[in-house]
């Protein structure tokens, strides 16, 4: 996630400061597993550096997310505001 966060985000997260917030096994073509993180605290701004994969990065309300959100991440959002650790999409 540290890693991630630096490469696709331009953001420096110290790895004490992540808590995992949910889990999702999903199905697509494949099975996949994938975790999901928080943090409070990180340096720098964020900015888009894969822009060939992410139209945008931004902040938005929960209640005001973009259309677009892949819908694997949309799901486990959800879960996460509603305190649910772990889920399934896709099945």
């Amino acid at each position: 996630m540290v890693r991630e966060a630096a490469e696709e985000a331009g953001l420096d997260i110290c790895p004490d400061d992540l808590r995992m917030c949910h889990v999702i096994h999903r199905h697509a073509t494949d099975e996949r597993v994938s975790f999901f993180f928080t943090a409070d605290t990180w340096r720098g701004e964020p900015q888009n550096r894969e822009p060939e994969k992410c139209s945008e990065l931004a902040w938005f309300s929960i209640n005001a997310l973009p259309p677009n959100v892949i819908p694997y991440v949309l799901h486990a959002i959800e879960q996460v505001a509603r305190g649910e650790p772990y889920s399934e999409f896709g099945w």
